[in-house]
């Protein structure tokens, strides 16, 4: 595709067409195709299937996703139409486990119906495109304010490492542990960026590295394990991570490998900090532990990206989505309201208080 990825939407309303739109990011970054997604099957084999991944993109999928399921309904009364609506709601819920963000918009959405009790149906259906339309923009804005604050941290010709892709691809724009990359490439920091691959669906390599190198920016692809040696070698000066939930203690589940790379960084001194809309922190989960890890199929590990399969048949796989980076291995959280340092149970508080009075 000649067009850059960076100005492709991640996540799109069609509402002429009652779809939802997405970058299939299981092709990327041989084919930037498009999904046109009608029927909630679809959409939520969509996120299940990591087609739309991401915690913030999983929320604005979400919201657009409950949206359509609410248009189609055909209900005369409020109480038929939310019964159907919860059905529907409960289905997508379903989806994925561990990222807060699709509860998180689903609920939200749900709120809308629930306080909109006298209106009639078509004035919810309504209220339901906006709040979801609200969601994807306000994702765009919470990714740059996280942009900024990151950014504070940092310092011209500094060398970052990333995990994963908690970049545009996995939110409306921005990114929200490459906003601060972006904010700083556009104003001429220089920052040299070495991306992961993060076995075993290769997001770093497939996506990271795919749209910090399509933006310009200095991109160095490494394999997972060998983020300790460009540690060691002095050329990171700081790790950025995205995350899929905050517990209360500061205790962030993200993609497998995180909490590595963490005792990494923790044992060479280089600062580790988690990228987290308040959409993202579950104050109602108490710690790390629990936190519910979502097991993926052993094929993503044995033959997904091999022309042959590169492990003996019958071979046990433990194929985890996510691992969980202890609070006291994170330096700090990076939130659209500031930046929250240990001890995380005061700050991130302060933060939900802060985000309370805007």
């Amino acid at each position: 595709m000649s067009e850059n990825i960076m100005n492709v939407e991640t996540v799109a309303l069609d509402d002429e067409n009652s779809a939802l739109v997405i970058i299939d990011q299981t092709q990327l970054p041989y084919n930037t195709e498009l999904l046109h997604l009608k029927d909630q099957k679809s959409i939520w084999d969509a996120i299940y299937l990591l087609q739309v991944r991401g915690a913030p993109a999983i929320g604005v999928a979400a919201g657009i996703g409950i949206y359509l399921a609410a248009k189609a309904i055909d209900a005369q009364n409020y109480e038929d139409f939310y019964a159907q609506f919860k059905s529907a709601k409960d289905y997508l819920d379903s989806a994925r486990p561990t990222a807060v963000n699709l509860s998180w918009a689903l609920n939200r959405m749900e709120g809308v119906v629930t306080a909109n009790k006298d209106k009639s149906i078509p004035e919810i259906k309504e209220l339901l495109r906006k709040e979801a339309v609200e969601i994807k923009e306000e994702d765009i804005r919470v990714c740059r304010a996280i942009g900024e604050h990151g950014l504070t941290l940092l310092k011209p010709g500094m060398g970052l490492l990333t995990h994963c892709n908690a970049g545009q691809l996995a939110t409306a724009k921005y990114g929200t542990a490459t906003a601060p990359m972006y904010l700083g490439h556009e104003r001429g920091y220089g920052f040299k960026v070495f991306c992961d691959e993060t076995r075993p669906l290769l997001q770093g390599a497939r996506l990271t590295a795919y749209e910090l190198h399509s933006s310009g920016l200095d991109t160095t692809l490494i394999c997972d394990n060998m983020a300790p040696s460009v540690m060691k070698n002095g050329w990171v000066d700081a790790v950025f991570v995205g995350c899929d939930r905050v517990a209360a203690n500061g205790d962030a589940a993200n993609k497998i490998g995180t909490s590595y790379v963490s005792m990494a960084a923790q044992y060479y001194g280089v600062p580790f900090y988690v990228c987290a809309p308040t959409s993202t922190i579950d104050m109602n989960c108490a710690k790390g532990s629990d936190i519910h890890i979502e097991l993926r199929p052993a094929e993503e590990v044995t033959e997904m990206w091999y022309k042959k399969r590169m492990a003996p048949e019958g071979v046990k796989v433990y194929n985890p989505a996510f691992d969980v980076t202890d609070a006291k291995n994170i330096t700090a959280i990076v939130t659209e309201y500031g930046i929250a340092y240990p001890p995380y149970e005061v700050s991130l508080k302060e933060i939900f208080e802060k985000k309370a009075r805007k």
